[in-house]
């Protein structure tokens, strides 16, 4: 994190003001050539403001093509095939699947372009800010993105589509289907790179991208630190759920109310939406994390394969003291259930014999690992509090089933000695569906934020080169609060920097 000599600080995107002039100007003029226009923040939480010239011509171009036009995209009001829809598509988990009253509220994240992933929002918001303030040329420097998931498909496509190249860094045990879409996106085979380990291994990926910072093309957006991924989901992500949540009133006639916020603790991006859900309703965050690596639960350490949530520190742009509850999910019940979803054996059980309705059946495609991960902790929370039907929990599920299918093989292999049937999904339903209990989950007291708070010096302060000053301020909600300042300054730089390119007048 910090120089050789560690004389300054390594820039956290931190900035609403001019960095490099003449580096600017290089961006300006290559995105003027390219024909690059960039959505502003608030276009992305609310993407009615695009200009309707804009729209028509998004709706030319396929939403999973590697083109500039699908930066307007970057939200989560796309349909399944990339066109606008006023209401964040999502679905409502019955009580049949479910087995609490709580209407478990989940946002589709495969609805995003390109990656079919909510990554690619905590991308663009981490490499736009780096252009706009002339800290990034995209004509010189190369975009590493260190990820265990999505966020390294996302800042790959984000570099092609914005005219620079993207380098992801990922463990080399994360599943193949994430290496097959990169090799087709990247501009050179090199340009992914496998470090030792899987999901658990952080350190391997931080200890990876310092070499690469040795050289000075390599810019490192590590989406940990960076807080251009909290604010997008803040805004983004939590307008989207308040829209959600809305539209259900509204469809309803309850008078429901957000009653948790739950997300997979990953980068801890996206549990930025819930400190949006907080100011609005009071609704109680909770983060998630692996049983088999439970860092903020337990204090401890592990391996386990919910691919995309990370573990074993805790993320500089996590709001800890704003988290109101920790719980764990084991990968056994990720596993079995990602089988239960996405083979016809599983999904006639839950027709035939669990009565659920053929269309719902087929939605849970849009359940990756972390995605179920989120549903099973929405589960459990809100059996610990005995939520009634008035009370909704809201999740996301960040990725669908399709970044998993050669998962789904290996865990009928390993878990279930090669053998699935009907008696095996009934036998996976019982145990991780209706079996979900209120074991592993604590709500947080000053004490246990205070505690998991500290964890996180002995990766930034001891290793990453952050200053106690700067780790300690983060402890206070006026640090968080003061940090949305940052969004208005972005978009008013963002429509500076297009009137430059002439983008601004272009569809």
């Amino acid at each position: 994190m910090s120089e050789k000599g560690g004389t300054r600080m390594v820039r956290l995107g931190l900035e609403t003001e001019i960095v490099d002039e003449a580096v600017r100007r290089r961006a300006v003029e290559r995105f003027a050539r390219q024909g690059i226009r960039l959505p502003t923040f608030a276009q992305l939480a609310e993407p009615e403001r695009i200009p309707p010239r804009v729209l028509t011509a998004v709706a030319e171009i396929e939403p999973d093509e590697p083109h500039p036009l699908n930066l307007f995209r970057v939200h989560w009001h796309n349909d399944e095939r990339g066109a606008p829809v006023e209401v964040p598509e999502h679905l409502v988990l019955p009580e049949a699947l479910t087995g609490v009253r709580a209407p478990i509220v989940v946002a589709l994240g495969d609805r995003f372009p390109m990656i079919r992933a909510h990554k690619v929002l905590a991308a663009y918001a981490c490499l736009a800010p780096r252009v706009i303030t002339g800290q990034f040329d995209p004509a010189l420097h190369r975009a590493v993105w260190p990820s265990t998931g999505n966020y390294c498909r996302g800042g790959v496509a984000i570099s092609r589509i914005m005219g620079c190249r993207g380098v992801a860094v990922l463990p080399e045990g994360m599943s193949e289907e994430r290496f097959r879409w990169l090799e087709r996106w990247v501009a050179d085979p090199a340009d992914v790179i496998r470090t030792p380990g899987s999901e658990s291994n952080v350190k391997e990926i931080y200890d990876r991208c310092e070499e690469l910072e040795a050289d000075p093309r390599n810019v490192v957006f590590n989406q940990f630190c960076e807080f251009g991924n909290h604010l997008a989901h803040y805004l983004c992500t939590g307008r989207a759920l308040e829209r959600v949540l809305a539209y259900q009133r509204d469809r309803t006639g309850a008078d429901l109310r957000a009653a948790a916020f739950v997300s997979a603790t990953g980068s801890a991006g996206t549990l930025a939406a819930g400190d949006h859900l907080k100011e609005l309703w009071g609704t109680k965050i909770v983060a998630v994390e692996a049983l088999e690596c439970p860092t903020l639960l337990y204090n401890g350490f592990g391996e386990h394969n919910i691919q995309g949530i990370g573990d074993k520190h805790v993320p500089l742009i996590h709001n800890v003291t704003n988290t109101d509850a920790v719980t764990a999910i084991s990968d056994r019940s990720t596993d079995l259930l990602n089988a239960l979803f996405n083979t016809e054996t599983g999904r006639a059980f839950l027709v035939e014999e669990r009565g659920l309705q053929p269309d719902l059946v087929e939605s849970l495609a849009s359940f990756g690992l972390s995605s179920i991960c989120n549903v099973l902790a929405s589960i459990r929370f809100a059996k610990h509090l005995d939520l009634g039907p008035e009370e909704a929990v809201l999740t996301v599920a960040t990725d669908g089933a399709e970044m998993y299918a050669t998962e789904v093989g290996k865990a009928i292999a390993r878990r279930l000695s090669g053998r699935f049937d009907r008696s095996a999904a009934a036998s996976i339903f019982a145990e991780h569906l209706e079996g979900v209990g209120t074991e592993h989950l604590l709500e947080l007291s000053a004490d246990d934020r205070d505690r998991i708070f500290n964890l996180g010096y002995f990766t930034w302060v001891e290793q990453r080169g952050v200053t106690l000053g700067e780790f300690e301020v983060r402890r206070g909600q006026a640090f968080w609060t003061g940090l949305r300042d940052l969004i208005p300054a972005w978009d008013r730089m963002i429509e500076a920097f297009n009137a430059e390119t002439g983008a601004a007048e272009a569809p």
